[in-house]
């Protein structure tokens, strides 16, 4: 088990773009440290009572990013946790701001050829309901990439997901 005392920190944050794999990732990591794990898109459609999707097209994507401060200013406050947070959390000051004070965070990078690939078939991700699904994740990633980088692991994703978990393993086994 991971000991949170000596890291300083209340949880393990996963952030990255969406199909960066941070719900698996997230929930795999959570099994091997014998935590709870959390993911806030997973939250939020308890709490609405809707798919995301169906949030974005009922309400808005204002009312989605409200939904989204609640559920996750809940979450970085658990302890002992590992918490998978949506791709665009990073972009909310007081999400962020809660993520660096409580949170060992992992930033899961992966290559956006990658990411389109891992995306191409899904419709549950209501940002990327366009034609030009690259330049969507490309402006997306600029966006939110100077909150991304302030992360206190950084790894690639583009490989095996157990390839990714075991360089978390280690990396949190050494703190």
């Amino acid at each position: 088990m991971i000991n949170f005392k000596k890291i300083g920190k209340k949880n393990i944050s996963l952030i990255g773009l969406m199909g960066s794999g941070k719900s698996s990732v997230g929930r795999d990591i959570s099994k091997y440290f014998n935590v709870d794990f959390h993911d806030s898109d997973l939250e939020i459609e308890k709490m609405a009572g809707q798919s995301i999707n169906l949030i974005f097209k009922k309400k808005g994507e204002k009312y989605f990013r409200e939904l989204e401060e609640k559920v996750c200013l809940k979450l970085l406050s658990k302890k002992n946790c590992v918490i998978s947070l949506g791709g665009g959390s990073v972009i909310n000051e007081r999400i962020r701001r809660l993520i660096f004070l409580n949170s060992f965070s992992i930033y899961l990078k992966v290559d956006i050829e990658i990411l389109l690939k891992r995306l191409n078939n899904s419709n549950k991700r209501p940002l990327l309901k366009t034609e030009n699904k690259e330049n969507i994740l490309k402006d997306l990633l600029n966006e939110r990439k100077v909150y991304y980088d302030k992360a206190d692991l950084i790894l690639k994703n583009n490989q095996s997901k157990n390839y990714v978990i075991s360089l978390i393993e280690n990396s949190l086994n050494q703190l």
